[in-house]
């Protein structure tokens, strides 16, 4: 099928017209209101420095149910140390440079890292936080829309905080009783950790319900402290 070249207009094509490997349109901008639709309709970027935007929605889809997350006997162990502090929305830039860094080649190029803080700004991306010390030693980031978290990327410069960082967003999306964490496309690490592939048609039926329910928008961290008092 051909790719679909967009315009200014803030449409989509149906993900069902992706090509085979996922790819579905090309072209659009980064603004916060094309990314909500984009995430909302199981669509999401992905393109390196030189390219235009590339839009997404593959099929399968890899998804992470909260209830099915594997935590490891070492996990356990490191858990039940507290080696580790874990924070949410404190460091948003922070985390997603680090991503950005840790990868040799990586698509979260500038104009991608000032999307996303501007869609945390506005209370949709989160990032979870994982400390040694004071140095930030792992962690994660995606988007939020109604009872789904869509997960973009996540890091460790220390042996398991990002698998730290995981349990933490299990935990606390269990609390907010989301349906699902989009984890987009196939890799061993997240099956390892209780991720499975699901049929896009199934994905996006999901997402539909899901988006029923209203979107938590804010820093969960202030929400948390909120909750706590």
């Amino acid at each position: 099928m051909p790719v679909y070249l967009l315009t200014d207009e803030l449409l989509f094509p149906p993900p069902h017209l992706a090509e085979e490997g996922g790819l579905l349109a090309v072209g659009g901008d980064l603004s916060i209101e094309r990314l909500l639709l984009a995430y909302s309709s199981g669509i999401f970027p992905w393109y390196s420095d030189g390219e235009p935007i590339l839009w997404w929605s593959p099929d399968p889809r890899l998804v992470l149910y909260p209830n099915e997350l594997k935590v490891s006997g070492s996990l356990r162990k490191i858990l039940k140390k507290q080696a580790f502090r874990v924070t949410i929305d404190t460091a948003f830039p922070q985390v997603i440079t680090a991503c950005a860094s840790i990868r040799e080649s990586t698509w979260i190029i500038d104009e991608m890292i000032q999307a996303y803080c501007r869609l945390h700004e506005a209370g949709y991306a989160h990032s979870v936080e994982v400390w040694q010390d004071s140095e930030l030693a792992g962690g994660l980031y995606g988007v939020s829309l109604g009872h789904c978290f869509f997960g973009e990327s996540m890091f460790s410069r220390r042996s398991n905080a990002s698998k730290v960082a995981l349990y933490h967003l299990v935990e606390h999306v269990k609390t907010l009783r989301f349906d699902l964490i989009d984890c987009q496309v196939t890799s061993d690490h997240l099956l390892s950790l209780g991720a499975r592939e699901i049929p896009r048609r199934q994905f996006l039926a999901e997402v539909k319900e899901s988006l029923k329910s209203p979107t938590i928008k804010g820093k969960w961290e202030q929400q948390m402290l909120h909750e706590t008092r």
